[in-house]
């Protein structure tokens, strides 16, 4: 709710059938404000296999506070493939770049339960602009 409340221009959240079916966290960074950070995205089952986290991201994107983003960041760890094809099929869509670079090193987290927690992925999107991401919006 924190989130919701100090970053809703850059959040989102979509239902289905009046029920949460998806939700972006998101916001630009201080330092940057070219750059926006998605901290985190997630999608139940019944969101699944429908472009709902892309229309979600677009949805963010084309708001006024992101007019001056050029560049999406987000980490990704080397398992998690969906989350790398979403960014990779945005990069696509926005006709742009991924730029992959490591982070975060796995042996910044320390061992959990006796399992090495994974190097976080810095994937860079862009760059790109707002007209360019008007006109690769879903119909």
């Amino acid at each position: 709710m924190l989130i919701g409340e100090h970053h809703a221009d850059t959040s989102v959240v979509a239902e289905i059938d009046g029920r949460l079916a998806g939700f972006i966290t998101a916001y630009i960074l201080p330092r940057y404000p070219d750059i926006l950070f998605v901290w985190q995205v997630g999608v139940s089952e019944a969101g699944r296999g429908q472009g709902l986290a892309t229309r979600m991201l677009f949805e963010i994107l084309k708001r006024p506070a992101c007019f001056d983003v050029h560049y999406l960041d987000t980490t990704i760890g080397p398992s998690n493939e969906p989350s790398q094809a979403l960014f990779r099929g945005l990069a696509r869509r926005l006709d742009t770049y991924v730029e992959e670079t490591e982070l975060f090193s796995s042996d910044l987290f320390g061992d959990f339960d006796d399992q090495e927690h994974e190097p976080e992925i810095l994937f860079r999107i862009g760059p790109f602009d707002a007209k360019t991401v008007r006109g690769a919006l879903f119909d």
